[in-house]
């Protein structure tokens, strides 16, 4: 009687190790493609997260400059969920500025909306619009499912340039690029263009912005995120509940197996 109640669990121990072992191979063989897709209106991102640029508390005024109020090339800051990012804007030579933050004023020619607060890449006093062209970087704590934010190239006037968007993974591979038509001017019209991307997955750790236009800074208003809890919790439940149950059937069968 013994030894086939110790047959039994052995044979019941077998089934869970394999059982374990299928749920484990199975998930991550099949694991889907995500996609990247395009997405060009704010609201579309049904974000829960944003970063408005006047969280940092320097707002510079471009008519009367301080340099204090200037940035660093690369700076930390926090999303409204607690969420920590890292900019990065690479140096311009000649006499351009570092990065900025101002706020769209009367004073200032500009298509975002009145009272936005940009992020500015930097520009020259001397010659106007002259700016830092150079791609604009975020890089997020941990990843995202969806970001996006308005993007507009200096100048009061219409000019002809497109506006980029490169999104990353945590292993700095590169899953998607888009484009779309700029829009530059003065009329303080909210025209400025939105582009964002969005997964099915929080697989989002950097995006890059840049534009076409090769002597011109840029700006972007507030940035909208959509975070998420951390990516396949179910399956590591799942995996640790059939290996505790596999355990627990191992530990009745060593008790028998010393009786």
């Amino acid at each position: 009687m013994r030894n086939k109640t110790l047959k039994a669990f052995r044979s019941k121990l077998i089934t869970i190790a394999q059982l374990a072992s299928f749920i484990t191979l199975t998930t991550f063989v099949t694991l889907p493609v995500h996609a990247l897709t395009l997405v060009q209106e704010r609201n579309s991102l049904q974000s829960n997260a944003q970063i408005s640029w006047s969280s940092l508390g320097k707002v510079l005024n471009p008519l009367a400059p301080n340099t204090e109020d200037y940035l660093n090339n690369s700076f930390s800051a926090q999303s409204s969920n607690g969420l920590g990012l890292t900019v990065e804007i690479p140096n311009a030579s000649g006499d351009i500025t570092p990065p900025f933050i101002f706020q769209n004023s009367p004073g200032v020619q500009t298509n975002f909306a009145p009272g936005d607060f940009i992020l500015f890449t930097g520009f020259s006093p001397t010659v106007i619009p002259t700016g830092n062209p150079n791609p604009l970087t975020i890089v997020f704590e941990r990843e995202v499912k969806a970001a996006g934010t308005q993007i507009a190239a200096s100048g009061s006037e219409n000019i002809d340039y497109e506006v980029f968007i490169s999104a990353f993974d945590d292993a700095n591979n590169l899953l998607g690029t888009f484009s779309s038509p700029g829009i530059s001017s003065g009329a303080r019209d909210d025209s400025a263009v939105f582009l964002g991307v969005q997964s099915d997955t929080a697989n989002i750790k950097s995006l890059v912005f840049w534009t076409s236009s090769p002597e011109r800074g840029f700006g972007i208003n507030t940035v909208s995120i959509t975070t998420v809890n951390e990516p396949y919790s179910g399956l590591g439940l799942l995996i640790i509940g059939s290996l505790g149950l596999g355990f627990k059937a191992y530990q009745k069968f060593k008790r028998l197996s010393s009786q």
